[in-house]
């Protein structure tokens, strides 16, 4: 009894070492875990499994082993008996056993129930199902009432059962003491853990002292910034206090938070994985972009006048634009009727300059019309529409004509050089044709022509309409085109015909025209009315007709 009681003591230290322990993990639904403690004590098939505090499964059953996973770092001596105890994982989210996961039993009240709480470590490696955590990764619990039954006795009995028991129990076993005091105490651990990190960061520590006088010497300095930055984290944590529900509000939803931002974070991650290339880029460019960047500051500074001056120039543009409003809108009315316009110019314009109703028959204008095609870099370009592609033409258009006109004319009545601009005129004597009028029967030989072709002397004249195959037809279609030495096309139905003269008398005129077209066999003319500015005569006098023609053809 009084052994057993020892064991337990030397265990007392291990019901602190888990809070020391953090993690999260846990298993899948039916995972399987065994686990082995030194004493098995106050555990039952059924009880909870805990990790990190929270039920994820329960113990399922309980043997006792000798092997490897009893026995402590330092092997010398009979092997040692440990309990091995089935835990079953049910909980889901509770699947990540790490190799350095720790379990400890813990009791749940003072009546006596006990239960496993494991932390399931944060190594890199996972442990599979039905894996086994060593004794070294465990600690169990010293019962309370076994304790108590100890301060039952008298001090003098109670210090003599611990040191009898201790020395019959611990005799000739130095290393398993020294293991089972290293495990029972979780404060002896984490001291050893500090003092291996303070061992590892000594040239961190003797920097730490040699630099700690001039931080002191720095605080000492700004000891009233110091002061003041204490008494603002005073009114800081005042306001939180005052705050503490919204600031608790926002710790739980930051998991929520967290779940949403993981797929953000991971299409950063890609962003920033294919951004890598553009920046290994943007790295070998910064030489150049340095000196760019040092050679345009110059450049800015010279074109602060230029843009000084540009925007003065704004300013009287703005004026210019405010001044031109009403001219603006005169431009926008005079564009609204501008179609009206557009239109039969553009008509003209194109009918004028198509090679298709040129009307007469001039060898020229395929000898001085422009070639088929342009020989650019061994490429031909596309020939003028007026060319004498794809078949020869035979006579200029009508605009050509007027340019002809205007560019011979200036050449035959006016020469020039380097010295002097005179208009020159050539006189000269044809014996047959000097001394004869021009009238009838003027010889053809004798007028004054300007090339082969003269429309109503040496050709028809292609205006008169004698002859019933230029008489005007009936259009076939809207927009029916006639080529030269047609026919004209008459107008459509409601068309306004602008080769007929439109004569608009005065109302009273044309009322009196249609008073005497409507007259009746014996009835008289009906009296003419009297016209502005004559005269009247006496008695009822009518005007004689030349007076009537004077009064017309006055000025």
């Amino acid at each position: 009894m009084i052994r057993r009681i020892v064991s337990v003591a030397v265990l007392i230290g291990a019901v602190i070492a888990a809070a020391a322990l953090t993690g999260a993990g846990g298993g899948s639904s039916g995972k399987t875990f065994n686990i082995a403690f030194d004493n098995a004590f106050g555990l039952t098939q059924g009880g909870d499994l805990r990790v990190g505090g929270v039920r994820a499964g329960q113990t399922s059953g309980f043997k006792i082993s000798r092997g490897p996973e009893c026995q402590n770092a330092v092997t010398d001596g009979p092997p040692r008996t440990c309990a091995i105890v089935k835990a079953e994982i049910s909980e889901p989210g509770f699947r990540s056993f790490r190799t350095d996961a720790t379990c400890a039993v813990r009791q749940q009240s003072l009546i006596g129930e006990y239960y496993v709480d494991c932390q399931p470590g944060n190594a890199q490696q996972q442990l599979k199902n039905n894996a086994t955590i060593s004794v070294r990764h465990t600690q169990s619990t010293i019962p309370a009432d076994l304790v108590g039954n100890i301060m039952r006795r008298p001090y003098r009995q109670r210090l003599g059962i611990i040191l009898a028991e201790l020395g019959t129990g611990l005799a000739g076993r130095p290393d398993d003491l020294a293991e089972v005091l290293r495990r029972a105490h979780p404060g002896l651990q984490e001291t050893q853990k500090v003092l291996k990190i303070l061992g590892d960061q000594s040239k961190t520590i003797q920097d730490f002292i040699t630099n700690s006088d001039t931080v002191v010497a720095q605080l000492d300095k700004r000891k009233q910034d110091v002061a003041r930055w204490i008494t603002q984290t005073g009114r800081t944590a005042q306001i939180s206090a005052t705050q503490r529900n919204n600031i608790a509000l926002g710790f739980q939803k930051l998991p929520t938070f967290l779940d949403e931002l993981r797929p953000t974070m991971v299409d950063l991650g890609n962003l920033i994985d294919a951004q890598t290339p553009l920046l290994n880029s943007l790295q070998r460019a910064a030489p150049s972009l340095d000196e760019f960047l040092t050679r345009l500051g110059p450049f800015s500074e010279a074109s602060r006048p230029a843009f000084r001056t540009l925007g003065q120039a704004a300013v009287v543009g703005r004026q210019a634009f405010i001044d031109s409003r009403q001219e603006i809108a005169d431009l926008r009315k005079l564009g609204e009727a501008a179609p009206t316009l557009s239109k039969p110019l553009r008509q003209i314009l194109q009918t004028a300059d198509d090679r298709h109703r040129a009307s007469d028959s001039d060898p020229r204008a395929s000898k001085t019309a422009p070639p088929s095609c342009t020989v650019r870099t061994s490429t031909c370009q596309r020939p003028d529409p007026n060319s004498n592609s794809p078949t020869p033409r035979k006579g200029f258009t009508a605009m050509e004509g007027l340019l002809n006109y205007i560019y011979w004319q200036t050449l035959a009545v006016n020469e020039f050089d380097g010295v002097s601009h005179v208009l020159r005129a050539l006189g000269y004597v044809v014996p047959t044709c000097s001394n004869i009028l021009n009238g009838p029967g003027f010889p053809s030989n004798c007028n004054g022509g300007i090339g082969p072709y003269q429309p109503g002397t040496s050709s028809p004249d292609p205006t008169r309409f004698g002859s019933a195959s230029l008489k005007a037809t009936a259009p076939t279609k809207a927009g029916e085109k006639r080529a030269a030495g047609q026919p004209r096309a008459l107008p459509l139905p409601g068309q306004f015909d602008p080769s007929v003269p439109h004569v608009a008398l005065p109302p009273a005129v044309q009322a009196l025209i249609n008073q005497i077209n409507n007259l009746k066999p014996g009835q008289k003319l009906p009296p003419l009315p009297n016209v502005p500015g004559m005269p009247k005569l006496p008695n009822g006098q009518t005007p004689a007709p030349n007076q009537m023609l004077d009064f017309l053809l006055s000025p």
